[in-house]
């Protein structure tokens, strides 16, 4: 039996074979194992202590280790817990013992082995190892997944969101690139999990990464390190979905290599030569103004233009004010079954939700939520006082739709216009899309006028 007959759900490493750590300190038996799963088709580590394990473990990332119960610096069966942190772990022992057996199993051992061990013996327990964390790895996923979907349904009774609905369910049976714009706190990621739940691929994973300049090369796209493959987050993506959010925090190095990922379907990982085909659908979002960032040569066009060919833009909570109360109660219904206690807006907490100008849009209302279940504690209504939101009045009152401006001396024109952008950037805290709404021009064109005047 060779590497390949080993049944697995998912394969670690590059795909072919195993990292497996074997820590053993009769250097006779080390070698003897470390032989016989070289033959298997595995990459294998030998040391003799756990000093030894440690340091190793700081530059390869094993996919199992084998570990006798007796080293020189410690006691196996201690360093089980810490070694487990990193990798499913088979405990050998030379000496059978139901007590130990039972503490090793206790301890999180995938198995309990007793030496000498024949290679069918090994490579089994082995297959069997690797399976089960597999096999729990993906139970993780998909009981993730489980959550995201309770949490993230499209609720809402607007107009805005029918014809939301609509255009997912028209992008889910396409496998372009998707982009997904609107304000923070919109909910781009849920329509993201939404296109790729009605399509094709939702037997597939859908992954999410945050677009951190600094890690993303490798967290996306993998790395190479000590001649092993580490894969990335792409990989994980394979037959799936990779929702990028924020994907104008991209560096310009970066933004090539998507490019050449939406162009090709080929990528390769860091520090490697080797080309990499991976068929996963691309979905990206961002609340910046990418027109503007391409005219400032701050983002590639040649990207913006792959990506835009498919754009969804997703109105503000504000814009679609019927959405609000069902948004709320669902959110409610959620945090209540948490708590225990079924709870529910008074009808004063209800108007001040549906009234409320939302900036921080539908992360707003979860934490205002949040914030009530906490402070109603054993209540069963919650109050407007409990919310966090009234100091805040909504952009649709009076108060909020009168603007004074004060000058020591009479204004010049371009003194008003300065001033009047001023008083708007403070009351709608800094938001350019929305000023730029107010004032009656585009994005671009407020970017302009916010500069320095020489």
């Amino acid at each position: 039996m060779t590497q390949s007959d080993i049944s697995s759900p998912e394969k670690p490493g590059n795909g072919s074979r195993r990292t497996i750590l074997v820590i053993e300190d009769d250097m006779t038996l080390n070698r003897l194992l470390c032989g016989q799963l070289s033959e298997m088709g595995h990459a294998v580590h030998g040391v003799a202590s756990r000093a030894d394990a440690m340091e190793l473990l700081g530059g390869i990332a094993p996919d199992l280790a084998l570990l006798d119960v007796r080293l020189p610096d410690s006691s196996g069966l201690s360093f089980l817990s810490e070694l487990r942190e990193y990798c499913p772990v088979i405990v050998l022992t030379a000496y059978a013992s139901i007590n130990q057996a039972v503490e090793a199993v206790k301890e999180g051992a995938s198995e309990y082995l007793v030496k000498p061990v024949s290679p069918a013996r090994l490579e089994l327990a082995i297959s069997r190892a690797l399976e089960t964390m597999a096999l729990r790895r993906d139970l993780a996923f998909w009981q993730a997944e489980a959550q995201r979907a309770a949490r993230h349904e499209l609720i809402g009774d607007s107009a805005a969101l029918a014809e939301l609905r609509r255009m997912v369910g028209l992008l889910a049976a396409s496998d372009s690139p998707v982009l997904i714009r609107g304000e923070s706190g919109v909910g781009k990621g849920v329509i993201a999990a939404a296109i790729h739940a009605q399509g094709p691929r939702a037997n597939g994973r859908f992954v999410t990464v945050d677009c951190d300049p600094e890690m993303m090369e490798s967290e996306l796209f993998g790395k190479v390190r000590n001649g092993q493959l580490i894969e990335g987050l792409l990989a994980a993506a394979d037959h799936g979905t990779v929702f990028l959010n924020d994907i104008e925090k991209l560096s310009g190095t970066m933004q090539s290599r998507l490019l050449r990922l939406l162009e090709k379907g080929s990528y390769r990982p860091h520090g490697s030569n080797a080309e990499i085909y991976k068929d996963a659908r691309v979905i990206v979002s961002t609340a910046a103004d990418l027109d503007a960032l391409v005219t400032q040569d701050r983002f590639r066009s040649q990207l913006y233009y792959k990506l835009s060919g498919f754009a969804l833009v997703v109105p503000p909570l504000r814009d679609r004010r019927e959405d609000i109360l069902p948004l709320a109660d669902s959110l409610l219904a959620n945090r209540s079954f948490q708590r225990g206690v079924e709870k529910s807006f008074s009808a004063d907490a209800r108007d001040l939700l549906l009234h409320h100008d939302w900036p921080g849009n539908i992360r707003e209302l979860a934490n205002a939520v949040d914030r009530g279940v906490m402070l109603s504690a054993g209540e069963a209504v919650i109050e407007p006082d409990q919310l966090g939101l009234t100091h805040r009045k909504s952009a649709t009152g009076d108060d909020a739709t009168a603007v004074t401006l004060r000058f020591a001396a009479p204004p010049t024109l371009d003194d008003l216009r300065d001033a009047y952008i001023a008083e708007l950037i403070e009351r709608l805290d800094g938001n350019r899309q929305r000023i730029a709404t107010v004032l009656g021009i585009s994005e671009r064109n407020l970017y302009r006028l916010l500069k320095p005047r020489a």
